[in-house]
């Protein structure tokens, strides 16, 4: 069931809806960067001003712009670091669409879903991302004391953590929040293995950027075939 769920998402790759959710997610996280660059270089500029007066030598004019220019390696630095974590938040806020797009290719004649408004969608987003970041800074103690197996402790912990975000995600549009809680216990075993294979290319760059989107499409068919399965008992 986990196999087919993900190839059938992979499949789905070339949908201009997933193209459009990643486009928007990598997008506005470049723009969430550029401003806060920006603002760095205009507060920078508020507090030294036009000079600075030094002993000896007098008024130095180019110390803003030098710690502008010292600003750009810090910032693409950080966005190495941070790019991936603030894409999936920024790009979480519009997986709604790709488990539309799943649903409206694979499972046609369904009713409409629930939908959840933008600030509920930002909550999630902003909490699941504050719940990831805390648990791998927790983890590095982990890592540091058994580092041969911090590969499985990684993909373990964020195996669970994807899982769980993600099978919420696909079944709260059709079973509410108290729903999709109770299904998450029931199936907590395949939804885990599941999360797993999303946490393993997250340590690949530039693929990582399409966990997100990946995993809305696979978990949305690993809830839909759940379901499907529990009907026919």
């Amino acid at each position: 069931m986990i196999p087919g769920a993900f190839l059938a998402a992979v499949g789905q790759l070339g949908d201009p809806r997933f193209r459009m959710v990643l486009l928007k997610g990598v997008g506005i996280t470049i723009g969430i960067f550029v401003a806060i660059y920006v603002l760095f270089v205009q507060v920078v500029g508020w507090f030294i001003g036009d000079g600075v007066n030094l002993p000896w030598v007098g008024t130095v004019t180019w110390v803003d712009d030098a710690v502008s220019w010292g600003a750009v390696p810090l910032m693409l630095l950080l966005s190495v670091v941070l790019m991936v974590p603030v894409a999936s938040a920024v790009t979480g806020l519009f997986l709604d669409d790709v488990a539309q797009a799943v649903e409206d290719r694979h499972y046609p004649g369904l009713p409409p879903a629930n939908e959840l408004s933008l600030l509920d969608n930002i909550r999630d987003s902003l909490g699941f991302l504050g719940v990831l970041v805390l648990a791998n800074v927790v983890a590095l103690v982990l890592y540091l004391l058994l580092a041969p197996l911090a590969p499985f402790i990684f993909w373990g912990l964020n195996g669970f953590l994807l899982g769980r975000e993600y099978f919420t995600l696909a079944a709260i549009r059709r079973v509410g929040r108290t729903g999709a809680a109770q299904l998450r216990r029931r199936y907590l075993p395949t939804i885990w293995i599941a999360g797993v294979l999303m946490a393993v290319p997250l340590t690949i760059p530039l693929v990582n950027l399409l966990v997100p989107i990946l995993g809305a499409a696979t978990f949305t068919h690993l809830f839909h075939r759940l379901e499907a399965r529990a009907a026919r008992r």
